[in-house]
């Protein structure tokens, strides 16, 4: 499956929105959708660091974003990684599942996955403080991670 290509006024909006909440000035950077999205992570993380809940939109935009450079980074349809409520792939060459759940799932939270992705977390680290839920045997990352 192709990556998810939102519209850049729409990443430009949301990015926006979460700077205000941030009491940050409006982006001023490149608009080209890489750097948009991109910066969607840089701030998404940057709220989770002052502890804000970050807006949902945003959220959606940076982690979808990672799940996509995972999936173009690992293509296959061995493991599926689910970050609820935003996004899901499914990447890993190996046997592919083709119906009900998968044999490999990965499971965590936008925040742990941020960090994982980015490599401000480390895989075992997560997995072991109950972060990540993995299950299957080809369900362990650490050799894809960090994404960026």
């Amino acid at each position: 499956m192709p990556p998810y290509k939102p519209d850049p006024v729409k990443v430009r909006a949301a990015l926006d929105t979460q700077l205000i909440a941030l009491d940050e000035p409006s982006y001023d950077g490149s608009g080209e959708l890489a750097a948009l999205l991109t910066a969607c992570v840089t701030v998404t993380l940057r709220a989770y660091e002052r502890r804000i809940r970050p807006e949902r939109e945003i959220a959606r935009l940076a982690v979808r974003h990672l799940l996509d450079r995972l999936a173009s980074a690992a293509p296959g349809r061995t493991v599926e990684v689910r970050v609820p409520p935003y996004a899901a792939v499914q990447c890993v060459e190996g046997p592919r599942h083709t119906r009900g759940t998968p044999p490999n799932v990965v499971e965590t939270d936008a925040q742990t996955w941020l960090e994982l992705a980015t490599g401000r977390r480390a895989w075992a680290e997560a997995v072991a403080a109950g972060k990540v839920a993995a299950s299957g045997a080809r369900a362990d990352l650490s050799d894809h991670l960090p994404v960026v």
